[in-house]
């Protein structure tokens, strides 16, 4: 189910242009420095500024400016004093709104104290995905950049779109979406109250759907009818249709690992290695391997890897030797692009990590060209191309010799490079740059490469190289990281890796259209994610909205610069709703036995791996590594030190001797991984549970307690999974029900001699039942809805609430009486239900619907936290 707002494409959007302002309002400001003077941009005049009469925090300080029409705002630029003033603004917030009472925060970050104009984007679309007009806009001052300095603002300029039609047409979408939302949260809480009458009043004269029609029979059959085998066999149907798949996705995963053996025809498979690069052709089935560092050298042998056909087979044993071919390398990346069939190939950390003049003069030699009036440099970053198809199947092109000279990165290595292949474009982020100088670290931005133009763009450079960054936050230079492209959103998640001696564990979504960043955390580790790491490998399932993180490098502490490869680095799932808004960071648990009872086969923790994943086939192919140091006499040494890229290539000391006595442990496993989930049999046992826990409650209440008992041992255990604590504690609890009422005899099939300590007995010495292992535990069961205060409950017989200081309060607002709706439904000889056990009924249902999508039930939340909210009712 989804509302026509959310599924109407939207207007095709104008291109944005300056907006007309006037200031309808502000807070008391000095002398005269009048809010008009934020108008015109005049940098060079001292006095054309607003600047607050008080200095914060004594008072708050506010410009509120009116849009001479309704408009799509999409930016603000803040203009500036040509030099620096102790009274520039620091910090400050925007809120923009329909009217001046109710407003939304579009922005909150801070100006730097320098000469340059600063533009931000402002937010302009609600977390659904739907754009919002604004008329009015308020600055609201921070902090100055001086201590005890008024805050001043010199101009500011705002950007968006009034085109008339495009603004009327996202005004009218908008309208209907707080309708929508408005007239559901209305129903939701009509419903709880059970006002069903005018439920059914709204419904029939709106053109909105509350919920999805099996969820709708649930209610009406569970709540309004206690009919229990027709509610059972309605989970079966809210399965069939879709309705439990979301949950489903969001249950905690399991890994389950296979390793591959496959060979070519001479029984030989690429060798041990880190640091090498993969590329997946989804639609063959083919996967591409190329180069990589063994322990001793770096590598230009070239595989690809047939998935149905379960072998490899090698293209190339040296590229090196091919026509256009790249060298030896490692720390490279490559893409494949599914419409030409061609592997893009940059980046190099090669032996010595510098050229031979000879390997430069053969490179020249083959791109055809010499650098005009440059001097010779074995810095260059050459850039491939290979064709897996077509006339010119099997052959290398040079399409760069440096793509710095052409407007792209320079020599860089343990970048990341992803490609959108409907749009025909390339993007690269980050990565060491090589220039030979390890002491001082430099690191590359983001760039686009054009394939259909050839043309390389900048899209943000770093910091030290840019005078100001239109774009806030600014991504922090980095080296080792992750990055992904959602081609549905057109969003590139950037996340992790390393700066100078520093693992990073943020993540950015970075808007391709618009151009802009959104820092998603500053620290995902503290909010439930993984530590900070450095050479992890990541990929994304755009459909599912996953992002899937494995393995790497970790520091044994925060602070600490020793690096680890910890033996129980779990992997990880990254699952979003918006690329824009922070997502919910899943573990991915190791499958513990195979279905035949042998302990699970799983691969070693590794960093230097590489990782592609098939979506239509949901598998995920791995290959190889570093495995971590094994200690050995200096003497049988190799290499080794960590940092200079990610296959840990050595760094030696002056007397060229290793300075580490270990050897690392590189791999060439090849494996394959499927994540599994709760299926969809186990989402029902635990839906079931709880409606049978409500059956049984009723049961103790109307029937003979050892009826009551027998369903309890029967139909009630048979859906408890007793290798669950969670759902054994409730289980012992529910004989809690039977203690209240006498246990009778008048069932022949039990002997009366039986007691009811007797009988709990035997129940709780029930043996265990083997059940599939569970996701999320139940919860216990309360006779409270989740927006009543915890210390009072309901009285059964009356329409009092019962305190805990044991004193009674009647509501006077609803008295949860009969509904006409209900006595239609009920037979003549039923008796009504109690407010008790309506309110107990409503609990359950509404406790089924976590198992349901966002789209399938009625909505998250409650009128009544309006109140509570700022400049709420």
């Amino acid at each position: 189910m989804a509302a026509t707002w959310a599924t109407s494409s939207q207007p095709t959007m104008p291109p944005a242009q300056a907006m007309t302002y006037t200031i309808s309002g502000c807070s008391e400001h000095s002398g005269n420095y009048v809010p008009e003077n934020i108008l015109v941009d005049t940098p060079q005049d001292p006095t054309s500024r607003w600047s607050g009469a008080q200095q914060l925090p004594t008072a708050k300080q506010w410009i509120l400016l009116k849009l001479e029409a309704l408009s799509v705002v999409k930016s603000i630029t803040f203009g500036k004093f040509h030099r620096k003033h102790p009274c520039n603004m620091r910090e400050f917030r925007v809120y923009v709104g329909l009217n001046p009472h109710h407003m939304v925060q579009a922005l909150h970050t801070q100006l730097k104290d320098d000469t340059v104009s600063e533009t931000f984007p402002l937010k302009h679309v609600n977390s659904e995905g739907i754009f919002f007009p604004t008329r009015y806009i308020k600055i609201v001052p921070v902090s100055a950049h001086g201590m005890s300095f008024h805050i001043s603002i010199w101009y500011v300029s705002v950007s968006g779109i009034a085109d008339p039609l495009y603004v009327d047409n996202i005004r009218s979408r908008y309208e209907e979406y707080r309708e929508t939302i408005v007239l559901r949260h209305v129903l939701k809480h009509l419903r709880q109250r059970r006002l069903l009458t005018p439920y059914q009043n709204i419904l029939a004269r709106s053109n909105i759907q509350v919920e999805h029609p099996v969820v709708t029979a649930l209610y009406l059959s569970l709540v309004l009818q206690g009919a229990w085998t027709d509610s059972e066999a309605l989970l079966s149907e809210a399965s069939s249709a879709g309705l439990l798949d979301a949950y489903i996705q969001f249950c905690q995963p399991h890994s389950q690992w296979k390793r591959l053996h496959g060979v070519d025809a001479d029984g030989d498979a690429p060798s041990k290695r880190g640091g090498h690069a993969m590329a997946l052709d989804p639609e063959n089935g083919l996967i591409y391997l190329l180069g990589g560092w063994d322990g001793k050298k770096s590598l230009d042998d070239f595989w690809v890897y047939d998935v149905s056909a379960e072998r490899w087979r090698v293209i190339s044993h040296s590229t090196s030797i091919e026509k256009n071919g790249p060298i030896a390398r490692s720390c490279h990346k490559m893409v494949y692009d599914t419409k030409s069939g061609c592997i893009y190939l940059l980046g190099r950390l090669g032996d010595g990590d510098i050229l031979k003049p000879e390997d430069h003069q053969e490179l020249l030699r083959r791109a055809g060209e010499i650098p005009d009036g440059s001097r010779s440099t074995p810095y260059c970053s050459e850039f491939y191309r290979y064709h897996t198809r077509g006339l010119d199947v099997g052959k290398w092109d040079l399409l760069s010799f440096d793509t710095a000279s052409s407007g792209g990165p320079p020599l860089i290595f343990d970048h990341q490079m992803v490609m959108d292949c409907e749009a025909q474009i390339l993007y690269v982020s980050g990565g060491r740059v090589v220039d030979g100088d390890w002491d001082s670290p430099k690191y590359s931005g983001m760039y686009s490469y054009n394939v259909r133009t050839s043309k390389w763009k900048i899209l943000q450079p770093q910091p030290a190289l840019s005078m100001a960054s239109s774009v806030q936050p600014p991504i922090s230079p980095r080296f080792g990281h992750s990055m992904v492209l959602d081609p549905m959103s057109h969003t590139l998640f950037i996340f992790a890796g390393q700066r100078d001696d520093k693992y990073l564990s943020d993540m950015y979504a970075y808007d391709i259209a618009s151009n802009t960043v959104t820092e998603l955390f500053s620290n995902f580790s503290t909010s439930g994610g993984p530590d900070a790491c450095f050479t992890q490998r990541a990929i994304i399932d755009g459909r599912l909205k996953e992002i899937y993180v494995f393995c790497g490098l970790t520091r044994v502490q925060p602070t600490c610069a020793l690096t680890s490869l910890r033996a129980d680095t779990p992997n990880w799932v990254y699952q979003y709703v918006h690329p824009s808004k922070p997502g919910k960071w899943t573990k991915i648990l190791p499958e513990v036995m195979q279905e035949g009872g042998e302990p699970a086969e799983v691969p070693l923790p590794r960093y230097a791996h590489q990782v592609v994943y098939d979506e239509g086939m949901k598998r995920v192919f791995m290959h190889g590594g570093n495995a971590g140091e094994v200690n050995e006499p200096v003497e049988d040494v190799e290499t080794e030190v960590e940092g200079s890229g990610d296959d840990e290539r050595p760094r030696r000391g002056d007397d060229d001797r290793p300075s580490r006595i270990s050897k690392e442990m590189r791999l060439d496993d090849f494996w394959t991984m499927k994540l599994l989930r709760a299926a969809p049999e186990e989402i029902i046992r635990r839906a079931k549970y709880q409606i049978r826990q409500q059956q049984f409650r009723e049961m103790c209440e109307e029937q003979p307690a050892v009826k009551a008992l027998r369903f309890l041992q029967t139909q009630v255990s048979a859906v408890v999974d007793h290798t669950n604590p969670e759902e054994t504690s409730v289980f012992r609890a529910l004989l809690g029900h039977l203690f209240s009422t006498p246990i009778t005899t008048d069932d022949s099939s039990v002997e009366s001699t039986s007691t009811p300590k007797e009988t709990t007995t035997s129940l709780l010495e029930e043996p265990p039942k083997k059940r599939s292992r569970p996701n999320t535990p139940d919860e216990a069961w309360t006779s409270r809805l989740d927006d009543e205060d915890e210390d009072e409950m309901l009285d059964a017989s009356t329409s009092t609430a019962v305190t805990s200081s044991g004193q009674k309060r009647r509501h006077a607002v609803l008295l949860m009486e009969e509904d006409p709706v209900e006595t239609a439904l009920r037979d003549a000889s039923t008796k009504p239900l109690s407010p008790e056990r309506f309110r107990q009924r409503t609990e359950v249902f509404e406790s089924l619907l976590q198992f349901v999508g966002e789209d399938g039930k009625q909505p998250m939340g409650s009128l009544l936290d309006m109140v509570d909210a700022e400049d709420g009712i």
